[in-house]
């Protein structure tokens, strides 16, 4: 059995998902944090382009939470061509990042998960390497930043709706495979 990787990321009603701290804010509520922690139960890796990681990274470690703890707990693999030093628990994709994530999805082990759909998703989808998105929509308007998919040719964006997720605070989760 190949190790999946799946892509998650907090959009908001108008599909901005720049910042997703500020997007998601009050609506990470105590069902979302299980239902997350829930979700890591079989994934090994946390996969990480350069600005995701180092604002990740840049955040104050939270302890003594379990979905916390279970984050900086992971391996995390940071795909980026200008950082030098990683911290956290991460190691650096060299190279070609297509080829190497190819390489460590046939290994054996758990699964691999990304959060945010960043212009490295261009790259994961036009090698074939998303198994699955979740998009989290947010019951809120931002107004302005970066879209969803924004980096993304059209063409490589086909997915499929498998499943839904509906949480009391009216957050749902919209779960796609690429076709």
């Amino acid at each position: 059995m190949t190790r999946k990787l799946k892509v998650g990321s907090f959009v908001s009603l108008d599909g901005v998902i720049e910042n997703p701290i500020r997007i998601a804010g009050s609506c990470f509520d105590e069902e979302v944090k299980e239902y997350s922690f829930e979700a890591l139960a079989d994934v090994e890796f946390l996969l990480l382009g350069r600005v995701t990681y180092e604002m990740f990274a840049s955040r104050p470690e939270t302890r003594g939470d379990k979905y916390a703890d279970r984050l900086n707990g992971m391996k995390k693999l940071v795909a980026s061509r200008t950082l030098k030093k990683m911290a956290w628990n991460a190691s650096l994709i060299k190279g070609d990042v297509a080829a190497e994530l190819a390489r460590i999805k046939q290994q054996p082990g758990g699964n691999i998960v990304k959060y945010g759909i960043t212009s490295l998703d261009r790259t994961l989808l036009a090698a074939d390497l998303v198994d699955e998105y979740q998009i989290w929509v947010i019951p809120k308007v931002v107004g302005e930043g970066k879209r969803a998919f924004e980096d993304v040719d059209n063409d490589l964006v086909r997915l499929k709706l498998v499943d839904t997720h509906r949480f009391k605070n009216g957050v749902m989760v919209l779960t796609y495979v690429p076709q």
